[in-house]
């Protein structure tokens, strides 16, 4: 395949991409899959950014990539958990209902200058989806969700001199999302569909302190969407005054993020990379919904969330086996931003840890990545909130395997 033919293929992916996919999920709100390859790495390519998913997590590194270059892959995740819930004296387990859901990443990096390079990405940094049977016991809070929030990523790097990059970038963001739920007493079925953008900053910067050591540093902003959709009601027709369909409308703030890391090439074929991501989730204080049409007599509902900021720390090791392939591997542990007393069962889901492997192939311009990872949640105990749907019980431990895949081209 030539140089053409190839971009061709890219910009043929991209705009598959950037078109409505069937679903994305994060073992919680946030998505740190940026790339087969930082999958591996258990996300530890802050520093090392050396590759075009850099535009994920470090759009200062791409200052390392010549001429012009692309990635595209994409990350298929399959969660399972199970609910112990306490209800007039007996208990009943309830298990997620099986599902997968692949959220696709693309890359390009553009050498314009010995000095400038230009770069896009597309990718998903939040997004959810849990799904119960519609009778389980926990369905006056929900027993359906999926959010989906993907990103399209311009950014310039500048590279100071022969050790500072600086980059800087701007994004434009699309959430959909869809609620569903009983309404209490009459137990039937709700339904919240929306959608929004918003748009946000970044900025990065990568820095060699030594031949062998390298920083990453790199932030993004909070982003606030204006969400609007609709609600409707499968009820009675006695209930048609109580439960009226009609639009909806909200303000979602996405947390800013910020990454940062040191990388250590320990041989020239060995490398280790300590790095961690603040995620502050204290914007998500409240969820507001204001319906054009009263609900039950209320024309707003506000749910208190009260997200608390969380670290998640990571580390990676790459190793060059050989001239075509590398071998990978990583260690998370993510932080759950949820306090007990305002968790549900949008995100049953707690600290968690990750446990992750894979590999790489080069083939003259062509690069192959692959990479699984196991994720395990820890348990944690449910306080019944009759007011939000929520019962006495116990979110078990849940565990999701992450199995990654991704092709790149240097033009």
């Amino acid at each position: 395949m030539g140089r053409k033919t190839a971009l061709v293929v890219f910009g043929a992916v991209l705009l598959c991409a950037i078109l409505p996919y069937s679903s994305a999920f994060g073992g919680g709100f946030a998505l740190y899959e940026g790339s087969a390859r930082g999958n591996a790495l258990g996300g530890s390519v802050i520093a090392k950014a050396d590759d075009p998913a850099a535009i994920f997590f470090n759009p200062a590194g791409i200052t390392q990539l010549q001429g012009t270059q692309c990635a595209m892959g994409a990350t298929v995740i399959m969660p399972s958990t199970h609910m112990t819930t306490e209800q007039w004296g007996r208990s009943e387990d309830s298990k997620l209902k099986w599902n997968y859901f692949v959220p696709p990443y693309a890359y390009l990096t553009y050498q314009q200058s010995d000095r400038l390079w230009l770069g896009v990405g597309f990718f998903a940094r939040f997004g959810l989806g849990t799904e119960f049977d519609e009778d389980w016991p926990g369905r006056f809070n929900s027993y359906n969700a999926f959010v989906r929030v993907v990103e399209l990523n311009p950014n310039v790097a500048w590279k100071v001199n022969d050790k500072l990059s600086l980059s800087v970038g701007a994004s434009v963001a699309r959430m959909d999302l869809k609620l569903e739920s009983r309404a209490p007493l009459f137990d039937y079925d709700t339904s919240l569909t929306g959608d929004g953008m918003g748009v946000g900053y970044n900025f990065g910067l990568h820095y060699k302190l030594a031949d062998r050591v390298q920083l990453g540093l790199s932030y993004r902003s909070k982003m606030h969407l204006d969400v609007s959709g609709r609600a409707d009601f499968i009820r009675p027709d006695w209930a048609g005054r109580l439960f009226r369909d009609g639009k909806v409308t909200s303000k979602v703030t996405l947390p800013d993020e910020l990454m940062m890391g040191v990388n250590f090439k320990l041989r020239d074929n060995l490398s280790i990379e300590l790095s961690a991501i603040l995620t502050r989730w204290n914007s998500f204080d409240q969820m507001s919904i204001l319906f054009d049409n009263d609900v039950a007599g209320m024309g707003r509902v506000t749910k208190r969330k009260d997200w608390r900021d969380v670290w998640r720390y990571q580390i990676g090791i790459e190793y060059g086996l050989t001239s075509w392939c590398d071998l990978r591997a990583g260690y998370v542990y993510d932080n759950g931003p949820i306090p007990r007393h305002t968790v549900d069962y949008l995100v049953p889901s707690n600290d968690r840890q990750l446990f992750c492997v894979g590999t790489g192939f080069t083939w003259q311009a062509w690069t192959l990545d692959l990479s699984y990872v196991y994720l395990i949640s820890k348990n944690r105990n449910y306080n019944a909130r009759p007011a939000d749907g929520v019962l006495k019980g116990r979110a078990h431990e849940g565990d999701t395997h992450l199995i990654g895949f991704g092709v790149g081209y240097k033009f």
